[in-house]
């Protein structure tokens, strides 16, 4: 755990942003992967499993962009590491659940669950940002 508490703030918003990076990679890697499996070229081609790998990856990317800008400018702003991992951390377990438990055949907890974590994580970083617009100068 020491090296997670030894990280600047620059640092903790690299590992979390590169984490979900590399989420999107494997996402729209199985997308492509399935696309394949299925003979599917372009869009989903009318196949459940093609639009199923297309939705989970259109949903991490719909989400993350947002999360990476919201921690690049928290570190901007001067918050301290521990602010910046718990946002990373909650935002990147949000999505990893929500993509593992998506399902197309019915509503699943992991579903919930994931959409709570991403929604809490972003929720908070708008609010910590529009209180840093207007109070004070940044941390640090």
């Amino acid at each position: 755990m020491t090296l997670l508490t030894d990280m600047t703030p620059t640092q903790a918003a690299a590992l979390w942003s590169g984490l979900m990076i590399l989420l999107l990679v494997v996402l729209g890697a199985r997308v492509a992967m399935t696309r394949r499996g299925n003979k599917v070229v372009l869009g989903d081609g009318g196949n459940a499993n093609v639009l199923l790998a297309s939705r989970i990856f259109g949903n991490a990317a719909e989400y993350i962009p947002a999360g990476i800008a919201a921690l690049a400018i928290l570190v901007l702003l001067g918050m301290p590491a521990w602010v910046l991992h718990g946002l990373g951390g909650v935002l990147f377990l949000g999505r990893l659940v929500h993509a593992l438990t998506l399902s197309d055949t019915r509503p699943t907890t992991g579903r919930v669950v994931g959409m709570s974590l991403t929604w809490l994580a972003l929720l908070l970083a708008g609010l910590m940002l529009i209180v840093h617009a207007f109070v004070g100068p940044p941390h640090g």
